[in-house]
């Protein structure tokens, strides 16, 4: 305890000087937010005749949450030394003035996250005052360190980024605005960790937790969805959004955490697996963990645990099983240390917020190490043989007959984890990460795996190719309006003439992969092929009637079957297709200056045979539009003809940044791009 009580006239927390070095002052400058192992200083201005002795046993005290201890890491009890540690609590002072002190305080770099108190311990102890403590990429002794600067720029510090979708074939990158640093969002973000069922049924233990980046990631996988919590989103595959907000109209994370704040931390409606994924990179971002968003194309979704899809259709070709593939699935991986399991296992670590699958009672996955989805070590916590499942299941079909029988029609050990996608750093390209989560495909290390992952039901490698081959193409343009010719290709590979059945038919898909109305069929063919011999089926897509099954997705899946007429076997193809959308002509006028108003010069031409209603272009962009977007409506547009519109807005921070574009109307919703701006002072 100190031999004389220091009078202290006011505190300065140097909040600018402060949350400029801790790579925090896009969050603000009025309150201190900084990182763990790194010292920042505070200023302490005496009342006149006050004195501050410097010694050992001048006292300090660092606490959090409702029942800080010192056993559980959430109370620091450290004094006055010489030099600054940056492996523990530590302080150093100096006297600018006869009245000013100047004291350097760094935090242990293991520390929990959260909200602190500062005490000068004196007997009844001076408050100097609170600060938020968030992990620390920057700092060597964090766990969620990552050295590369670019990359800390791209996945700590940029708020705004690309969410890969579609299908492999066609890949589209929807602009999203993450906005961590927007007023608010790091206080909702510490409150969902507030709000999760581990603090509510053990605080102290909780915020004891959150000194690993590991328990941190876990708690938002659960709590980004609200399946068994007070959690941000509801997930909803239904098609039916009428009481809530369909899941394709969202553009940034601030207005859904925002709502789920706002509303008493009722689940906000609705969520599919790109929002998640977005929201839990939000979060992660603003306490400090780095994050990156990554879509898997061809993900499975294995309902047994058995790493093998099973697809079982009928004689119409309804699909009649549980497994199923999506076309594309979205979730996070983040930056960490793995303390709790062999090294080697650090790095990047997947986990999907999207619920599910139940992991520990809640629908939570992750973290997975990548390195151990890749390697099929399947024992490792958490959730890897999931995870696995999604980019590495077999895919085997069979037929069920009428009369009960059961034929094998083929089996795929590619239809899986294919192009797996994210943003590059620095720049608006697509990086594929596939040879992260896996060998290549057929290689030799890629079938050791598999078997180390103990998969008793793989499939044969050694079974014959079959005598028919039938595969599915399509032209290059297929703009939404237009009608167009896509083809079921024949091929006879046998010695003998085979006398062919094919039934060509498409349907309106969702991304998840489920199945909506027919909108187009072809006649059931017959067609003799000579040896060697091919043939071709076409099957015309009219606007008049698929655009009465698509969904916001706009995605049709083709399917072509084969019937030996002979042998009675069955060969499938299928293909799903993206119909194009029309293009936003974007020009911004304007000198791009802090506080100068800028023009966005909007235009989009209508591809459809029919007039557009409620015509909307929405503008947004985090730290460029106070976190809100700006909306201008337009109406209606005839066919053929243009939506225009010019909407102002004025830039409040300077930087690269960039500017989120969007057209919504009643028959053509959800046309997005991107316009990169730099801003300047």
């Amino acid at each position: 305890m100190m031999d004389e009580v220091v009078e202290i006239e006011r505190i300065d927390l140097l909040c600018e000087v402060n949350n400029t070095d801790h790579h925090t002052k896009l969050i603000g400058v009025d309150r201190l937010i900084v990182r763990r192992g790194q010292p920042f200083t505070i200023k302490l201005h005496l009342r006149p005749g006050s004195h501050f002795q410097n010694g050992t046993n001048v006292n300090f005290v660092a606490k959090t949450g409702p029942i800080p201890s010192v056993d559980a890491q959430t109370k620091a009890e450290f004094s006055l030394s010489k030099f600054i540690s940056r492996s523990c609590w530590s302080a150093t002072s100096e006297t600018t003035s006869e009245n000013t002190v100047s004291l350097t305080i760094c935090s242990h770099p293991n520390a929990p996250i959260g909200v602190y108190k500062l005490i000068l311990d004196q007997g009844a102890g001076i408050i100097l005052g609170d600060f938020v403590l968030l992990f620390n990429p920057w700092c060597k002794r964090d766990s969620v360190y990552l050295s590369n600067e670019s990359e800390r720029d791209e996945y700590v510090l940029s708020q705004d980024g690309l969410i890969y979708r579609g299908t492999p074939k066609r890949i589209t990158a929807l602009p999203w605005a993450f906005g961590q640093f927007e007023p608010g969002i790091l206080d909702i973000s510490l409150k969902i960790l507030d709000e999760n069922p581990k603090y509510i049924s053990d605080a102290a233990l909780d915020c004891s937790e959150r000194k690993s980046p590991v328990y941190v990631t876990r708690v938002f996988s659960a709590m980004i969805n609200s399946n068994d919590d007070k959690g941000v989103l509801v997930g909803n595959w239904s098609g039916d959004y009428e009481d809530g907000v369909k899941p394709t109209a969202w553009k940034d994370s601030g207005s859904i955490l925002r709502q789920w704040s706002n509303s008493g931390f009722g689940g906000v409606r609705y969520g599919q697996c790109w929002v998640f994924a977005a929201v839990a990179c939000t979060v992660s971002r603003a306490l400090g963990i780095p994050c990156r968003i990554v879509t898997n194309f061809g993900s499975a979704h294995d309902s047994n645990g058995d790493l093998l899809m099973e697809h079982f259709y009928n004689e119409f070709d309804e699909n009649i099983s549980d497994d199923s593939i999506w076309n594309f699935h979205v979730w996070v991986e983040s930056w960490m240390t793995r303390s709790d399991l062999p090294l080697g296992y650090e790095g990047w670590q997947a986990s999907d917020p999207t619920p599910q699958q139940i992991s520990d009672g809640v629908f939570c996955c992750g973290p997975a190490p990548v390195r151990a989805i890749k390697e099929g070590e399947l024992t490792l916590h958490y959730d890897v043989p999931y995870v696995y499942a999604e980019v590495n299941a077999d895919v085997v079909e069979y037929i069920k007959l009428n009369d009960g029988r059961v034929l094998k029609m083929s089996g795929s050990t590619t239809e899986v984890g294919k192009s797996i996608s994210t943003k590059a750093v620095g720049s608006d390209d697509r990086e594929d990460i596939t040879h992260s989560y896996k060998y290549p495909e057929g290689s030799e290390e890629e079938r050791k795996v598999y078997e180390k992952a103990n998969h008793h039901n793989r499939l044969s490698q050694t079974g014959e190719e079959p005598g028919l081959h039938i595969k599915i193409k399509v032209i290059p343009d297929m703009q939404i309006g237009s009608d167009f010719d896509v083809y079921a290709e024949l091929k006879n590979n046998t010695m003998v003439t085979k006398t062919c059945r094919v039934m060509f038919y498409a349907q309106a898909v969702t991304y998840n992969g489920k199945l909506g109305e027919t909108c187009g069929l072809g006649e059931f063919t017959e067609m003799n092929l000579a040896s060697t011999e091919g043939g071709k089926v076409t099957l015309r897509l009219e606007y008049v009637e698929y655009s009465k099954a698509i969904t916001q997705d706009r995605m049709i899946k083709l399917m072509a079957l084969l019937i030996d007429a002979d042998t009675r076997e069955f060969y499938r193809a299928t293909k799903t297709i993206i119909l194009d959308s029309p293009e936003i002509i974007v020009n911004i006028l304007g000198v791009p200056k802090v506080g100068q108003k800028l023009v966005a010069d909007l235009s989009l031409q209508n591809p459809l045979p029919e007039s557009l209603e409620n015509c909307v272009f929405t503008i947004h962009s985090a730290n460029l539009t106070d976190g809100k977007p700006i909306t201008h409506e337009i109406g209606r547009v005839d066919p053929k003809g243009f939506a225009i519109a010019k909407v102002e807005f004025t830039p409040n921070l300077p930087g690269p940044r960039k500017i989120l574009i969007d057209f919504d109307s009643d028959k053509l919703p959800n046309i997005q791009t991107f316009e990169n701006l730099v801003i300047y002072e």
